[in-house]
């Protein structure tokens, strides 16, 4: 699919009409989606993973120990994804779980020496997937990138809350 590029600045023909190929949330989740894929598929080939459970694996292997509502934060995916991938992860012998010593009701998940092995062997695979993709922008796109994410991400951080987004 090819998507529209977006003019700097255009008006709707009609009033409250709706591009969506040019409506921003929209192509940041194409985007995403996208890219996502393209990876997805070395980790469902290579390793037996979906998108959920590498992106827990990958917080695991990143933070260590860690408990799933943490994760939940951490990667803005649904307590149920979450809780599936962590369960298929455990049962492949990926993801220990263990009792928390401040709170005995949850529980604190790490990566089994498996776990390490699979993560180790991604996240190279990873890293040069997202080199080919940032190959077409020169060092100071990626800069302009990299400020332009963390601001819309905090813009998306205050609507989420209810917060009015502040400009700069």
């Amino acid at each position: 699919m090819k998507l529209m590029p977006s003019p700097e600045v255009e008006a709707p023909e009609k009033a409250g009409s709706l591009i969506l190929e040019r409506f921003v949330p929209y192509r940041l989740s194409v985007l995403s989606n996208t890219v996502s894929r393209a990876i997805a598929r070395i980790y469902a080939e290579r390793f037996d993973l979906t998108i959920p459970e590498w992106r827990v694996m990958a917080q695991l292997g990143r933070h260590g120990r860690l408990s799933a509502s943490e994760i939940v934060g951490l990667t803005a995916m649904d307590k149920v994804r979450v809780s599936r991938a962590v369960a298929r992860l455990t049962s492949a012998g990926r993801v220990a779980a263990a009792a928390d010593a401040a709170d005995r009701r949850r529980q604190r998940l790490s990566l089994t020496a498996a776990g390490h092995r699979i993560y180790r062997d991604i996240v190279p695979l990873a890293l040069e997937r997202e080199a080919r993709l940032l190959a077409v922008l020169d060092c100071e796109e990626r800069r302009d990138l990299e400020r332009l994410l963390l601001k819309l991400q905090e813009s998306a951080q205050a609507l989420a809350s209810g917060a009015a987004a502040a400009p700069d």
